[in-house]
């Protein structure tokens, strides 16, 4: 089990922002400084959430256009830690990507893609990795691990490299050669286990449980994964001249950046930073689809996928901690849950890269793919705007799109 690794005689009060006021767990209500809870509820091992006093922040529309659009950490007013203490490498600042092809397509007004394979790593797990890593130094950490699917593998050891920390990171054998090299690059300290995501979990786990002095950077585990990945949805309100995209399709494992934007949809609007409603839609495969299963099975969590079966490793969660954050999200914001074939999946990824030139990973592709299938439920109006969130690179895994392409003969 993953512990709280305070340590208040070795260190001194973290260094955060006026606003930041501590960490709220999800489940049970209750409230800890971040000195002292750093991972999970130290009541019910909930998820644990940052909060703040929101009467603190002082932020307005005009404060952000004046500021350069260079990275996530321009919000620091309603992040954990400043843009000084960060450990970051000016990761966010992506692309939004209009796609007039898509948008016909579509039968809406308009489509965007928040291209987020321009981080540092190449995905968004970057945007997770800054705040996560930024807590493991200030709560004295000299080992981060995680288990990972690939990306947030990567992303961990190149964060933690950048700060000076040993990374310990557990992938399935699956993983795409470019995580596996770049963990090594990185300095990592990578085990490679046979399976999926739930095997290398398990190792992980046995891991954490020896050395005691690791601190875990996992989602969900670690309260700012998911609070890094909230900034994606700020951005999209800005570049839209702060007027709320009617739909955001997000291709879904985890689901840590859905219920991070979610979270953020709901901050600027009590802020006066963003007009309008989005609704947040789920993309998943249909062979690993525990999320749109529950949606439409109308549960508040999911049941766990007893057979995962889709080329598309980076969304394949079987059991994913935080269903009923996401289906949360989804339900309270008006959204819907759907998953697609891997077919379509990868033939989205190819379409979206021959008509508008963007390169999606297959997993990532699963917005694309939903997008589509959303259009056909009717989900979308015609005046409607609509982002897909492209979590990553496609130069990442390459060699799948190339073979869906060999595999159709062209």
């Amino acid at each position: 089990m993953d512990r709280d690794l305070s340590r208040p005689a070795e260190r001194s009060r973290m260094d955060t922002t006026d606003a930041f006021v501590g960490l709220e767990c999800v489940d049970c209500g209750e409230r800890f400084d971040a000195d002292r809870a750093t991972h999970r509820c130290p009541e019910c091992d909930g998820i644990l959430d940052p909060s703040y006093d929101y009467d603190a922040v002082e932020l307005t529309r005009e404060d952000l256009r004046e500021r350069p659009f260079d990275s996530m950490w321009r919000y620091e007013e309603l992040l954990p830690f400043s843009r000084e203490t960060a450990v970051s490498m000016d990761e966010g600042a992506t692309p939004l990507v209009e796609c007039p092809t898509l948008a016909a397509e579509l039968g809406v007004e308009a489509v965007y893609i928040k291209d987020e394979g321009r981080n540092p790593t190449g995905t968004f797990k970057d945007r997770g990795q800054s705040p996560a890593v930024t807590a493991a130094v200030q709560h004295g950490a000299t080992d981060v691990a995680l288990a990972s699917a690939g990306n947030a593998g990567q992303a961990a050891s190149a964060y933690a490299g950048r700060a000076d920390l040993d990374s310990h990171v557990f992938l399935p054998s699956r993983s795409g050669f470019t995580n596996k090299a770049m963990v090594n690059v990185h300095g990592g300290d990578m085990t490679v286990v046979g399976g999926r995501i739930t095997d290398a979990g398990e190792a992980y786990a046995d891991a954490m449980d020896e050395h005691e002095d690791w601190y875990s950077v996992k989602t969900f585990v670690t309260p700012y994964r998911h609070e890094g990945k909230k900034t994606m949805y700020w951005e999209v309100a800005e570049q839209l001249a702060f007027e709320a995209p009617d739909h955001v399709v997000y291709p879904t494992g985890g689901g840590v950046g859905l219920v991070g934007m979610h979270k953020a949809a709901r901050e600027f609007r009590d802020l006066d930073l963003v007009d309008g409603e989005t609704a947040f839609h789920a993309a998943q495969a249909e062979g690993c689809a525990p999320i749109a299963k529950a949606f439409d099975e109308g549960k508040a969590r999911h049941d766990a996928w007893e057979v995962p079966d889709t080329i598309c490793g980076g969304i394949e969660i079987p059991d994913p901690g935080a269903s009923h954050l996401v289906l949360d999200a989804v339900r309270d914001s008006g959204g819907r849950a759907v998953a697609t074939s891997d077919d379509e999946i990868l033939d989205a990824a190819v379409t979206v890269a021959q008509e508008e030139g963007l390169e999606m990973a297959p997993a990532c592709a699963a917005a694309a793919s939903g997008a589509w299938a959303l259009a056909e439920q009717d989900a979308f109006d015609d005046d409607d705007t609509v982002v897909i969130v492209n979590t990553g690179t496609g130069n990442k895994e390459a060699d799948v799109l190339r073979s869906h392409l060999m595999g159709k003969g062209i």
